[in-house]
């Protein structure tokens, strides 16, 4: 793939930005060798109003989303040429008949991927609520799983657990296409598919959901492996993957998250709401097999907890810890902080994001961590790591459980 002079290339995603017959849809995110643009990810596609046809743009900054309409014409083409100046690193444009993937280089040049789509897709124009969901009512995947009954509406008991799976598919959407935009996953065909894992599955609510959206509707090939210590969940897992016609793209397997065998080794590894240590062991094996993407929301961090119960505060911190309800919450926030930080050495650029809880915990964050290939060596991130961990006393598992690689 030759580079190609930056404003060349900007210049036809421009053209395919600004046609509303065939884009479905744009995302702009990251930033360039020594700059840093006003958002930190942006969304484009266009709607169907009262007024007429609109631009529809979601700017992401670090804590919320900003959304606009801009009316074809004028309008729509000051706010592309607006978007098209801030120094984004990456452009993915999807049209009815493509996919345009714009990376800059840090010699400021284009390097440009397009693939031609195996048929041509309708764009929804909806801007309503309902027609935003990434999984409708009526998929085969909800009706399978019993969030939705026969009619295709959610059940009113599945409520939460619908808004789950809609909310981790965002988080899966965006981390996936961020990953592949940098080129820290690569992109998967029919005879090489994308390798996922989900491990502590349970049910498998998550991992066929996110079959389903990554397959039916990103369109690309997937091979999703589930692994849990109970025979009865392989078993209705299988079932349930039979009777959705998938069982030859997903299976099932016995086994802890610490010891499970695979074939191959996963390049997008999911861990949702593992408890305690289980989380821990799930990242481990991630950065074991060099996992690409990992997206692992932890449940209780008793661990931590205890140590903390154990060891004398450091000044000036007592009132931290001296009520049992804040040494709690400081003890996941200064977990996540710390497996957050193991990662970033061993080489991952991590997010910690809002993530809805379930009905076993109350915890609502998720660590995304995306594999750059290159650990850190020396500099502030070890050097914090390290004094926070002195200071407070603590022995974070995963560092136990990644050993040689983080010495």
């Amino acid at each position: 793939m030759p580079a190609e002079p930056l404003l060349r290339a900007l210049s036809r995603m421009r053209s395919l930005l600004l046609d509303d017959q065939v884009l479905v849809r744009a995302v702009a995110s990251g930033r360039r060798r020594g700059e840093e643009p006003r958002w930190r990810r942006v969304e484009l596609r266009y709607v169907d109003l009262k007024a007429g046809r609109h631009l529809h743009v979601t700017a992401y900054d670090a804590t919320q989303a900003h959304t606009s309409n801009h009316a074809v014409g004028d309008a729509a083409r000051d706010a592309v040429d607006d978007l098209l100046d801030l120094p984004f690193a990456n452009w993915h444009v999807e049209t009815t008949t493509e996919q345009h993937q714009v990376r800059v280089t840090k010699k400021l040049e284009a390097m440009v991927h397009t693939s031609a789509r195996t048929e041509e897709v309708e764009v929804e124009r909806g801007h309503d609520r309902a027609k935003s969901r990434l999984l409708p009512e009526d998929d085969p995947v909800l009706l399978a799983l019993g969030i939705s009954d026969r009619e295709g509406r959610i059940k009113p008991s599945r409520q939460a657990k619908y808004r789950q799976v809609e909310e981790f598919l965002r988080l899966l959407d965006a981390s996936v296409t961020d990953a592949l935009e940098v080129g820290a996953l690569r992109r998967p065909t029919p005879e090489e598919p994308l390798r996922v894992v989900d491990l502590g599955c349970g049910n498998a609510y998550l991992s066929f959901a996110a079959h389903r959206y990554l397959t039916h509707v990103r369109g690309l090939p997937v091979t999703m492996t589930g692994v849990d210590v109970k025979e009865q969940s392989r078993e209705h897992n299988t079932a349930v993957a039979e009777g959705l016609g998938v069982a030859d793209s997903t299976s099932f397997v016995v086994g802890t998250i610490g010891g499970a065998e695979l074939p191959e080794p996963p390049e997008v590894v999911l861990a949702l709401h593992a408890c305690d240590t289980a989380t821990d062991e799930a990242l481990a094996r991630a950065v074991a097999w060099g996992a690409s993407l990992v997206l692992a929301a932890p449940c209780c961090h008793h661990d931590i907890a205890a140590q903390l119960r154990r060891n004398p505060t450091p000044a000036p911190y007592a009132l931290l810890t001296r009520h049992g309800i804040l040494r709690e919450r400081f003890a996941d926030t200064l977990t996540d902080a710390l497996r957050a930080s193991i990662l970033r050495v061993l080489g991952y650029r991590v997010d910690v994001v809002e993530f809805v809880e379930s009905k076993h915990t109350p915890r609502n964050t998720l660590l995304r961590a995306v594999r750059t290939g290159s650990p850190v060596k020396g500099g502030s991130v070890r050097t914090d790591y390290d004094g926070l961990v002195a200071q407070w006393g603590v022995h974070p598992k995963l560092a136990e459980l990644v050993g040689d690689r983080l010495a």
